[in-house]
């Protein structure tokens, strides 16, 4: 992992940036095989010490803490705490997603085609209709039970465009789906 140490009217020394490279290198162990870069910058403000830590741990997750201490040291320790904090509670997330996630997996089930008929049966012949779209019947999947927030979150990591869950809050269908603007749009039908 690449570290840069940087001071704002402090001297950042060689025993500062040990620690600093010791402590990072532990929480990136941690928590992540891969964290690819992190910043750290100390300065001074009414006569404490504040460290600021910007971590980039992964594709699209960048991580940011800050300490204020009495002394360099002491703030490093409390930015490191608070972003050991975050990075745990991001990484049981996505394990609690990934968990919420494996009853999903069925590679039994396959999609299906379902042609569609070009026209009505009582459609005249000489007339020419209009074809119409193919339908295509998808896997059966279960509705759950999820908050916003969860629905929200495995669509992000989902293939598909929209999810349809039952609110556990409210226990009515919803839809949550992604807008054309790169947004997440929810659709309550309980609230209208």
């Amino acid at each position: 992992m690449n570290i840069t140490v940087a001071g704002k009217s402090v001297d950042t020394g060689d025993a500062l940036r040990f620690h600093v490279e010791q402590g990072l290198n532990t929480i990136a162990s941690k928590y992540f095989d891969h964290a690819l870069e992190a910043r750290v910058v100390f300065s001074r403000n009414r006569g404490h010490f504040l460290c600021d830590i910007n971590m980039h741990a992964g594709r699209n997750l960048t991580m940011q803490a800050e300490g204020e201490a009495p002394d360099a040291h002491r703030a490093f320790e409390a930015a490191a705490e608070h972003l050991g904090k975050r990075l745990r509670r991001y990484r049981r997330r996505v394990n609690e997603h990934a968990r919420g996630q494996a009853h999903l997996r069925d590679p039994a089930r396959v999609p299906q085609e379902m042609p569609v008929m070009d026209r009505m049966p009582e459609e005249d012949e000489d007339e020419g209709a209009a074809t119409a779209a193919t339908v295509v019947a998808e896997r059966p999947e279960s509705v759950m039970h999820l908050t916003v927030s969860q629905a929200a979150l495995r669509l992000e990591t989902a293939a598909s465009p929209v999810l349809l869950f039952r609110n556990s809050a409210s226990g009515v269908i919803n839809v949550v789906y992604r807008r054309q603007d790169g947004h997440v749009g929810w659709l309550d039908p309980g609230q209208a």
